[in-house]
């Protein structure tokens, strides 16, 4: 995937640094870095697990029902990357906080961990089994970068974004001591 300049740079950004970008910087990252990247994800880990199930389906480690359950996290995900875009978003870059649409939100994020750890449950936490083939191995390492990705989404929305600007205030980053 190839990031803008700008959204390169911000990769390494802590959660911390972002508290002091105005939502419209965090939210056009959050638009390019997790929603943009998590479209591309779930349908190219759906491809590869439907492959390894068929080729694998019935072996001692094979992750059966993986590729059911990845395209339903991957409906789950874009009706809701979708209603943070079209709605929640375009409120947070105005600066209105709508709390009651940040609770909906917040409650899905606890729906795509629990997503993640499905994942995890059905692939015994990513760990290959000996000689497992190519497609195999780059599932795992995709679903690696899935599962990171959703959580530090997750962490920035919820540590920064759905955060009112008057709670962020004051708070240390830690980098002082203090």
């Amino acid at each position: 995937m190839q990031f803008s300049p700008s959204t390169e740079a911000n990769l390494n950004r802590s959660v911390h640094q972002w508290q002091k970008a105005a939502n419209p910087e965090l939210i056009e990252f959050i638009l390019e870095r997790y929603h943009a990247v998590h479209r591309q994800q779930l349908p190219e880990a759906i491809l590869l697990a439907r492959r390894v199930e068929q080729a694998h389906g019935g072996e001692a480690h094979c992750p059966d029902g993986l590729a059911e359950h990845l395209t339903a996290m991957f409906q789950e995900l874009e009706s809701h990357m979708m209603k943070e875009e079209q709605i929640l978003f375009p409120m947070l870059a105005g600066e209105s906080y709508p709390q009651g649409p940040i609770m909906v939100m917040e409650s899905e994020h606890d729906d795509h961990e629990l997503a993640v750890q499905q994942i995890l449950a059905l692939t015994d936490n990513l760990r290959l089994p000996s000689g497992a083939c190519g497609t195999w191995r780059a599932l795992y390492q995709l679903l690696g970068e899935l599962v990171a990705d959703v959580r530090a989404h997750i962490e920035l929305e919820s540590r920064v974004l759905f955060v009112p600007e008057e709670q962020l205030a004051g708070q240390c980053c830690g980098s002082c001591g203090g």
